[in-house]
């Protein structure tokens, strides 16, 4: 590898902030928080704002934000000419 072009790699704790779910992964991410890990050690900590603990394909749980479609809300605002 060619030296001083590539960022440092090194373990950092990601936290999910809709859930508070923290994991400790490796990564080139850089951070001027830095949190207290399980093992003792301080680690940089980088925010997130989604993670495998809230996103809907591995937690099951689908979130409907809207619940009519393009074509409803169009027919809503215009109407239907019923002619």
């Amino acid at each position: 590898m060619k030296q001083g072009i590539h960022p440092d790699y090194r373990e950092v704790v990601f936290q999910d902030s809709s859930t508070g779910y923290k994991f400790l992964s490796g990564s080139t991410a850089t951070s001027d928080e830095t949190v207290e890990w399980e093992d003792g050690n301080t680690y940089p900590l980088i925010r997130v704002e989604i993670s495998s603990d809230s996103h809907p394909f591995y937690t099951g749980k689908q979130k409907f934000t809207q619940a009519d479609g393009a074509v409803d809300r169009f027919n809503k605002k215009y109407g239907l000419a019923n002619d």
